[in-house]
């Protein structure tokens, strides 16, 4: 199997293709070449099979058609700005959320065109594609109402994932992941960053700044969690899916102070005190049109699973980025 990861230099591309090399197959086939991608070079994963890296802007002209030339056989769809910068930048935004997005999947086509190709794609989406209003716990009818423009990038590109699978084009699967904490590394652009901050920072024995209440209530998974995620979707089968091909993953539902009182478990009073209150309006106002709590019953018929409690959460950063070693 060829697996091209796009966004291979994020987080969870970093992640997903850790965890590819070392399962080194995916259900029943091996794994014999890794394709990673992302506008800066990836690093080179210690694996046995062939591996190529590419840093290239996949909106850029004739990238994805180089790309798909290869035909790999699965193609994992992670690349994006995140929602606070396609917020500030509208025009990159929509140029590498939605055109690069587009450019992918008419590559893939053209290339089904010259001779018979439908690989799986696998599409990361987001709950931003939900806004207000909507009840306290969405379920899987609930119409996209995006309230951002990443959101609404992301339903856009919701769409044309389910549109090219309907078509045969390809088979894809749309992941819609929920807010992933606890993210390792530094602050991103994101507007949600600053729940992964409240605990990331005061967990390495530094300072954190919240900008939103207490009593704010949002969707969370680990990165553990959306990985799993992203690899039962490379495997799974779509034919139940039919042209509804984007999925609500499922999540734990937190407020801050709920978030807080994790910490607080894991790490103490002091680890708590490092948490600096200090309100953003423009944060605010985005976070208030987020959905705050689902029923993923589709994705859980369908063999999805998650994490289990918000304190599991904190624990998997801990073991997995803290090596077991609490600050």
């Amino acid at each position: 199997m060829h697996i091209l990861v796009l966004g291979a230099a994020g987080m969870m591309g970093r992640k997903l293709t850790t965890q590819l090399v070392r399962q080194a197959k995916l259900g029943e086939r091996s794994i014999s070449k890794l394709t990673l991608v992302d506008v800066v070079a990836p690093e080179r994963p210690n694996f046995a099979g062939e591996v190529q890296l590419h840093a290239v802007d996949l909106s850029a002209a004739s990238t994805a058609e180089a790309l798909v030339e290869s035909r790999p056989d699965l193609i994992f769809h992670l690349a994006a700005i995140v929602s606070g910068e396609a917020e500030a930048d509208f025009e990159k935004g929509y140029r590498i959320n939605m055109d690069a997005t587009r450019s992918l999947f008419e590559a893939i086509r053209l290339e089904g065109v010259r001779r018979p190709y439908c690989p799986r794609v696998v599409f990361t989406s987001s709950i931003a594609v939900f806004g207000t209003p909507f009840p306290d716990v969405i379920g899987d009818e609930h119409v996209l109402t995006p309230l951002t423009s990443y959101g609404a990038q992301k339903a856009i590109g919701e769409l044309l994932l389910a549109d090219y699978s309907r078509r045969g084009f390809f088979d894809g699967v749309g992941v819609r992941l929920p807010t992933i904490v606890i993210r390792p590394g530094k602050p991103n652009k994101a507007a949600s960053g600053f729940f992964s901050g409240i605990l990331r920072e005061p967990l390495m024995g530094q300072e954190a700044v919240l900008p939103v209440p207490d009593t704010v209530r949002h969707w969370f998974a680990s990165p553990r969690a959306a990985v799993g995620f992203l690899l039962h979707a490379a495997v799974m089968d779509t034919a139940s899916l039919g042209i509804r091909r984007s999925l609500n993953m499922p999540g734990i539902t937190a407020t801050v102070a709920e978030e807080i009182a994790a910490l607080q478990r894991a790490a103490g009073d002091e680890a708590v005190a490092l948490i600096r209150r200090e309100r953003d309006p423009a944060i605010e106002q985005i976070v208030a049109g987020w959905p705050r709590a689902f029923d993923p019953e589709r994705a859980l018929a369908l063999g999805f699973s998650g994490d289990t409690s918000f304190d599991e959460i904190v624990q998997i950063y801990v073991e997995d980025e803290l090596e077991g070693a609490r600050s």
